[in-house]
């Protein structure tokens, strides 16, 4: 188990690369970011083959800062499964710009364990947030509820297009089976 959680966390590592820097949300509100989130779509990605759908988030506060994290999703043969993990700010960054971790703790002072996560879009109330990795190879569209209006998607996919994303690579995730 500790060995798929290191190369699930690997393959979050930002590889280096002459992309451009993603354009993030400039000031997140981490009291407002707490709770849950419904995955609406994703590009697909190894850590994730075995989800079938109702991936949901949850992201609690931590004394320390940061976020306490903890992933569900439902494989195809019904089984729920769950990882838990933190993310913490990036120091000189805005505090849409996090590092997540879902390795044990004491492996956090290996770099490769902490995965890339900034926040390029967020509406005002905080009813979804578009997020990806520097290298575009990972993009979640996030929403409060398991629906999302098809204008908001389209809008969204549009801004993810903008920042160099793969659409047209991008799966929805079905919800229903909570």
């Amino acid at each position: 188990m500790l060995v798929t959680f290191i190369g699930l966390l690997l393959g979050l590592q930002t590889m280096g690369n002459s992309t451009a820097p993603l354009k993030v949300v400039d000031n997140l509100d981490p009291a407002r970011y707490v709770g849950e989130w419904f995955e609406i779509a994703r590009l697909p990605n190894r850590f994730q083959t075995k989800c079938a759908g109702d991936v949901v988030a949850r992201y609690s506060a931590r004394a320390e800062g940061g976020f306490i994290v903890v992933n569900r999703c439902r494989e195809a043969n019904g089984r729920v499964t769950e990882a838990a993990g933190v993310a913490r700010t990036v120091a000189n960054a805005p505090t849409s710009v996090l590092q997540v971790r879902f390795a044990p703790a004491f492996l956090s002072f290996i770099p490769q364990v902490w995965g890339d996560y900034q926040v390029i879009a967020l509406d005002a109330a905080y009813s979804y947030a578009l997020v990806g990795t520097p290298d575009r190879k990972y993009l979640w569209l996030l929403s409060r509820t398991p629906t999302m209006d098809a204008a908001i998607y389209d809008e969204l996919m549009a801004t993810a297009s903008r920042q160099g994303f793969d659409v047209s690579k991008v799966v929805k995730t079905p919800h229903g089976s909570r």
